[in-house]
């Protein structure tokens, strides 16, 4: 029995022997024919682009059969392709990965060999590539191309020190739990070097987390460029819409203490700031691909490491050059890293008076109703361009006054006299009380709460206006969107309940015939083919 098995196995190698044998002749001739299709092409006065373009092969390849001599090339096929023997024993493990993430790169295989095994080997990346794309074609894993892609105009390169670019991105990931988790990160690059920087939260940035990126970039790069170039669209510009504020006073304060320019451009404008966008881009595409999101913190580790080994370790494609031996050049242009003289640690310790009033330079300023809260109550003051700022002791903004160049005088905010907190308490239950599913409004108007604490009332009213205009159904969805897309402002919460309104306005209507002079006729539902709205068209109104 034991022989007649060797037999059959025996049989069934010579067989795959014969198969593998054939497919490499098969592979040879297609090659013979390839190598004379092109010299033949190249005769007829075609250049390497019309030729890759007529044979859907790279220009690469045309240019190598191109410089082969007929017997150089023969002895080539002949010869075949030699895998290194070094990349065996990683075999299973990339076959893994693009059996579960297929649209990897070579380029990305070969971050993940190096993240997840501290002793591979060095390896050149061509042959890497060449030993993905040989499991690809063994197993039939395809990739699907890379559409959309731009071309811009290369531009001159800055001058060191001089230049960098910022911007923000966002992607959603799976997390280890099961569930997709959607993180923002900040990105910075020296335009000359290309030496990139990226720190990652999971909460949407502010002025303050912003201005802490800034900080730690200037610390990775150890120093700071003379100008930096931001999107206009996005970031450092003002806009107050109930609370919905992006560097505002917090950041002009930053810049007087900084030395670098801030230039804004347009909305993705390549000649501008393309080399930022190809850093979002390559993040996302490179970094974050296929990746399991754990915690922020391991999150933030790992990439400082992909920026060392890959990010900022191999060559950029684009000035042929390794970024983190150009930035050790560029470091020597850079202006000298200045941590913030943060006016945090300038602002003074105020007593606050029983009637809710500090005395600053022989005047008292108001203060919200309830702040005096006994002997010890204390406030924190800032003096920034002839104006007071009045933080509570968790350093949270609570009053601005302009600074009187008088003496002995009262200046007072008529609001302050308010005791807020009974008033928004007392708004946030009637709001409460107009909405059906309390649980989710509830942690709705908390989020409103945290995101935009000095602007609570003026969403809470915004809210009560318009809440009895639609009904239960559409507020419980809008409620949900809202949660969802981290829309925590009572103006977007009523633009999603009227799109939602016209949305079923329009679906009764196809269901509902009026003949010339007669009653409505309810048309049969089965029979209907309805408008269909999904709930990533309510995005189109944010």
């Amino acid at each position: 029995m034991a022989i007649k098995n060797h037999q059959l196995r025996k049989k069934v190698s010579i067989c795959i022997l014969k198969k593998i044998q054939k497919e490499m002749k098969s592979n040879q001739y297609k090659k013979i024919a390839m190598w004379h299709k092109i010299k033949s092409l190249i005769n007829q006065g075609l250049n390497k682009s019309q030729i890759s373009r007529e044979l859907s092969i790279d220009r690469g390849t045309i240019r190598k059969y191109i410089n082969m001599g007929e017997e150089e090339f023969y002895n080539l096929i002949e010869r075949g392709r030699v895998v290194p023997k070094k990349l065996d024993k990683y075999h299973i493990y990339i076959k893994e990965q693009l059996e579960l993430h297929s649209y990897l790169s070579s380029s990305q295989i070969e971050d993940r060999l190096k993240e997840s095994f501290k002793d591979f080997p060095k390896v050149d990346s061509k042959t890497i590539y060449n030993f993905v794309q040989s499991i690809r074609k063994r197993y039939g894993i395809k990739k699907d191309k890379d559409n959309g892609r731009r071309e811009y105009e290369k531009l001159a390169e800055t001058d060191y020190g001089k230049q960098a670019q910022v911007d923000f991105g966002e992607s959603i990931i799976e997390s280890k739990t099961g569930l997709r988790q959607k993180v923002y990160f900040f990105a910075m690059v020296l335009s000359r070097s290309r030496q990139k920087y990226v720190y990652f939260q999971t909460k949407p940035f502010t002025s303050e987390t912003a201005i802490l990126s800034h900080q730690k970039a200037f610390e990775y790069f150890e120093g700071e460029p003379k100008e930096i170039i931001y999107d206009q669209d996005k970031v450092l510009l003002k806009d107050e819409n109930l609370g919905d504020l992006l560097m505002t006073e917090v950041f002009r304060t930053y810049l007087k203490e900084k030395s670098f320019t801030p230039i804004f451009c347009r909305k993705s404008d390549p000649e501008s700031k393309g080399k930022i966008e190809n850093v979002i881009g390559y993040v996302k595409n490179n970094f974050l691909r296929g990746r399991m999101y754990i915690n922020e913190e391991l999150l933030n580790q790992s990439v400082l490491t992909w920026l060392l080994r890959t990010g900022n370790g191999k060559i950029h494609s684009g000035t042929k050059k390794v970024p983190q031996e150009e930035w050790a050049k560029e470091k020597l242009y850079l202006q000298p890293f200045q941590t913030i003289k943060s006016k945090e640690s300038d602002k003074k310790l105020y007593k606050v008076r029983k009637d809710n009033t500090i005395n600053y330079k022989s005047n008292f300023y108001s203060l919200p109703l309830g702040t005096y809260q006994g002997r010890e109550s204390c406030v924190l003051l800032k003096e920034v361009s002839e104006e007071l700022y009045l933080y509570n002791q968790k350093e949270e903004l609570i009053a601005i006054h302009k600074l009187s160049k008088e003496r002995g005088v009262i200046v007072s905010n008529t609001d302050h006299r308010r005791d807020k907190s009974q008033s928004i308490l007392k708004l946030k239950q009637e709001v409460l009380n107009m909405i059906k599913e309390k649980q989710r409004a509830e942690l709705y108007i908390e989020e409103i709460q945290k995101h935009k604490p000095r602007y609570v009332r003026d969403n809470l009213l915004v809210l009560k206006k318009h809440i009895p205009e639609y009904s239960r159904e559409i507020i419980s969805v809008a409620i949900e969107f809202s949660l969802e897309n981290n829309l925590y402002n009572a103006t977007r919460f009523v633009e999603v309940c009227k799109y939602i309104k016209s949305e079923q306005e329009q679906k009764q209507k196809l269901q509902t015939f009026v003949p010339p002079g007669g009653k409505p006729i309810q048309l049969d539902a089965k029979n209907t083919d309805p408008q269909k709205s999904k709930l990533i068209t309510y995005q189109k109104i944010m």
